[in-house]
Protein backbone atom coordinates (compact mmCIF):
# COMPACT_ATOMS: atom_id res chain seq x y z
CA UNK A 1 0.00 0.00 0.00
CA UNK A 2 1.20 3.59 -0.76
CA UNK A 3 1.63 5.91 1.99
CA UNK A 4 -0.73 8.35 -0.21
CA UNK A 5 -3.48 5.73 -0.08
CA UNK A 6 -3.35 4.91 3.83
CA UNK A 7 -5.72 6.82 5.92
CA UNK A 8 -4.23 8.77 8.23
CA UNK A 9 -5.76 8.71 12.22
CA UNK A 10 -5.54 11.98 12.94
CA UNK A 11 -6.21 11.99 16.54
CA UNK A 12 -3.92 8.88 17.19
CA UNK A 13 -1.17 11.30 15.39
CA UNK A 14 -1.95 14.19 17.44
CA UNK A 15 -1.31 12.30 20.44
CA UNK A 16 2.20 10.77 19.24
CA UNK A 17 2.83 14.23 18.46
CA UNK A 18 2.53 15.54 21.87
CA UNK A 19 2.44 13.28 24.27
CA UNK A 20 4.07 13.92 27.37
CA UNK A 21 4.80 12.81 30.56
CA UNK A 22 3.54 14.25 33.98
CA UNK A 23 5.82 13.99 36.81
CA UNK A 24 4.03 11.72 39.67
CA UNK A 25 4.13 14.43 42.10
CA UNK A 26 1.91 16.70 39.86
CA UNK A 27 -0.62 14.13 39.31
CA UNK A 28 -4.08 14.10 41.89
CA UNK A 29 -6.97 12.44 42.53
CA UNK A 30 -9.56 11.77 41.20
CA UNK A 31 -7.39 8.09 40.39
CA UNK A 32 -8.83 5.79 37.75
CA UNK A 33 -11.46 3.38 39.19
CA UNK A 34 -11.43 -0.57 39.43
CA UNK A 35 -13.45 -1.07 36.17
CA UNK A 36 -10.48 2.04 34.70
CA UNK A 37 -7.64 0.18 35.54
CA UNK A 38 -8.91 -3.28 34.47
CA UNK A 39 -9.66 -2.11 31.10
CA UNK A 40 -6.15 -0.10 30.91
CA UNK A 41 -4.19 -3.67 31.76
CA UNK A 42 -6.37 -5.12 29.12
CA UNK A 43 -5.17 -2.84 26.46
CA UNK A 44 -1.11 -2.63 27.93
CA UNK A 45 -1.31 -6.24 27.47
CA UNK A 46 -1.78 -6.10 23.63
CA UNK A 47 2.13 -6.10 22.91
CA UNK A 48 4.56 -8.10 20.34
CA UNK A 49 4.97 -11.28 23.02
CA UNK A 50 6.85 -14.00 20.53
CA UNK A 51 5.73 -17.63 21.57
CA UNK A 52 2.94 -16.45 23.52
CA UNK A 53 4.43 -16.69 26.67
CA UNK A 54 3.00 -13.08 28.10
CA UNK A 55 6.42 -13.11 30.16
CA UNK A 56 5.20 -10.41 32.38
CA UNK A 57 2.27 -9.46 34.91
CA UNK A 58 0.94 -6.16 37.01
CA UNK A 59 0.71 -5.34 40.81
CA UNK A 60 -1.74 -2.99 41.08
CA UNK A 61 -0.94 -0.42 44.40
CA UNK A 62 -4.24 2.07 45.52
CA UNK A 63 -5.92 3.47 48.42
CA UNK A 64 -3.98 2.62 51.97
CA UNK A 65 -1.74 0.14 50.66
CA UNK A 66 0.34 2.69 49.29
CA UNK A 67 0.86 4.83 52.43
CA UNK A 68 2.17 1.47 54.49
CA UNK A 69 4.35 0.03 51.46
CA UNK A 70 6.16 3.78 51.30
CA UNK A 71 6.49 3.84 54.61
CA UNK A 72 8.17 0.35 55.08
CA UNK A 73 10.12 1.06 51.62
CA UNK A 74 11.41 4.41 53.30
CA UNK A 75 12.46 2.57 56.54
CA UNK A 76 14.70 0.64 54.31
CA UNK A 77 16.32 3.65 52.74
CA UNK A 78 16.75 5.42 56.29
CA UNK A 79 18.20 2.28 57.61
CA UNK A 80 20.92 2.48 55.04
CA UNK A 81 21.94 6.10 54.98
CA UNK A 82 20.71 7.16 58.65
CA UNK A 83 21.80 10.84 58.12
CA UNK A 84 19.79 11.21 54.93
CA UNK A 85 18.24 14.64 55.05
CA UNK A 86 14.73 15.80 55.90
CA UNK A 87 13.59 16.32 52.46
CA UNK A 88 14.87 13.53 51.46
CA UNK A 89 12.99 11.48 54.20
CA UNK A 90 9.81 13.14 53.07
CA UNK A 91 10.50 12.05 49.73
CA UNK A 92 10.90 7.99 50.56
CA UNK A 93 8.00 8.45 52.73
CA UNK A 94 5.82 9.33 49.39
CA UNK A 95 7.24 6.56 46.97
CA UNK A 96 4.12 5.15 46.27
CA UNK A 97 1.68 8.36 47.23
CA UNK A 98 2.23 10.42 44.82
CA UNK A 99 -0.26 9.49 42.56
CA UNK A 100 -3.64 7.97 43.19
CA UNK A 101 -2.95 4.82 41.29
CA UNK A 102 0.79 3.12 40.86
CA UNK A 103 0.93 0.09 38.78
CA UNK A 104 3.85 -2.17 38.60
CA UNK A 105 5.07 -4.38 35.45
CA UNK A 106 6.97 -6.93 36.30
CA UNK A 107 8.88 -8.86 33.84
CA UNK A 108 9.08 -12.98 34.16
CA UNK A 109 11.69 -13.15 31.56
CA UNK A 110 13.67 -16.28 31.67
CA UNK A 111 15.34 -18.74 29.49
CA UNK A 112 13.64 -20.43 27.06
CA UNK A 113 13.94 -23.36 24.53
CA UNK A 114 12.91 -20.70 21.74
CA UNK A 115 12.24 -17.61 23.37
CA UNK A 116 15.20 -15.47 23.74
CA UNK A 117 14.87 -14.12 26.79
CA UNK A 118 16.10 -10.36 25.26
CA UNK A 119 12.24 -10.59 23.39
CA UNK A 120 10.55 -11.29 26.34
CA UNK A 121 11.91 -8.11 28.13
CA UNK A 122 11.31 -5.83 25.31
CA UNK A 123 7.56 -7.00 25.34
CA UNK A 124 7.51 -6.07 28.98
CA UNK A 125 9.27 -2.27 28.13
CA UNK A 126 6.39 -3.06 25.17
CA UNK A 127 3.56 -3.50 28.29
CA UNK A 128 4.93 -0.23 30.02
CA UNK A 129 4.51 2.57 27.18
CA UNK A 130 1.14 0.44 26.11
CA UNK A 131 0.23 1.38 29.81
CA UNK A 132 0.88 5.08 29.98
CA UNK A 133 -0.42 5.17 26.36
CA UNK A 134 -3.63 3.58 27.68
CA UNK A 135 -3.90 5.87 30.82
CA UNK A 136 -3.58 8.71 28.88
CA UNK A 137 -6.95 7.11 26.88
CA UNK A 138 -8.82 6.96 29.12
CA UNK A 139 -8.22 10.88 29.88
CA UNK A 140 -5.29 10.03 33.06
CA UNK A 141 -1.98 11.17 33.18
CA UNK A 142 0.85 8.86 33.85
CA UNK A 143 4.62 8.70 34.30
CA UNK A 144 7.06 5.64 33.69
CA UNK A 145 9.50 5.44 36.65
CA UNK A 146 11.51 3.04 38.13
CA UNK A 147 13.47 4.26 41.25
CA UNK A 148 15.77 2.85 43.05
CA UNK A 149 13.53 0.21 45.06
CA UNK A 150 12.75 -1.30 40.97
CA UNK A 151 16.55 -2.79 41.68
CA UNK A 152 16.42 -3.53 45.09
CA UNK A 153 15.72 -7.01 45.84
CA UNK A 154 15.43 -5.98 49.18
CA UNK A 155 12.56 -4.32 48.65
CA UNK A 156 11.03 -7.02 46.76
CA UNK A 157 9.54 -8.50 49.79
CA UNK A 158 7.54 -5.10 50.28
CA UNK A 159 6.20 -5.11 46.67
CA UNK A 160 5.17 -8.54 45.93
CA UNK A 161 7.84 -9.60 43.83
CA UNK A 162 8.67 -12.95 43.27
CA UNK A 163 12.13 -13.93 43.35
CA UNK A 164 13.20 -14.43 39.57
CA UNK A 165 11.39 -11.52 38.41
CA UNK A 166 12.11 -7.84 37.91
CA UNK A 167 10.38 -4.77 37.78
CA UNK A 168 10.18 -2.99 34.15
CA UNK A 169 8.84 -0.06 35.76
CA UNK A 170 6.00 1.51 38.20
CA UNK A 171 3.51 3.44 36.20
CA UNK A 172 2.31 6.29 37.89
CA UNK A 173 -1.41 7.52 37.01
CA UNK A 174 -3.48 10.45 38.44
CA UNK A 175 -5.15 13.32 37.01
CA UNK A 176 -2.44 16.11 36.03
CA UNK A 177 -2.35 19.33 38.18
CA UNK A 178 -1.08 21.12 35.39
CA UNK A 179 -0.17 20.79 31.28
CA UNK A 180 3.33 19.84 31.01
CA UNK A 181 5.53 22.09 28.72
CA UNK A 182 7.32 20.10 25.68
CA UNK A 183 11.33 19.49 26.53
CA UNK A 184 13.93 18.81 23.89
CA UNK A 185 13.42 16.05 21.16
CA UNK A 186 16.48 14.31 19.34
CA UNK A 187 16.85 15.73 15.82
CA UNK A 188 16.20 12.62 13.10
CA UNK A 189 19.53 13.46 11.66
CA UNK A 190 21.49 12.54 14.87
CA UNK A 191 19.37 9.08 15.86
CA UNK A 192 18.42 7.70 12.13
CA UNK A 193 20.52 5.51 9.34
CA UNK A 194 18.97 4.80 6.18
CA UNK A 195 21.35 2.19 4.97
CA UNK A 196 22.71 2.14 2.60
CA UNK A 197 22.79 5.86 1.90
Amino acid sequence: MHEEDMPVNAALKSYLETRRSIPAFQMSEPGPSRGEIEEMLTLASRVPDHGKLAPWRFIVYAGDVRERMSLELAGMAMARKPDMADDMIAVEKSRLTRAPVVIAVVSRAAPHVKIPEWEQVMSAGAVCLNLVMAANALGYASNWLTEWFAFDEDAYGVLGIADGEKVAGFMHIGTPKMHPGERPRPALADIVTFAGE
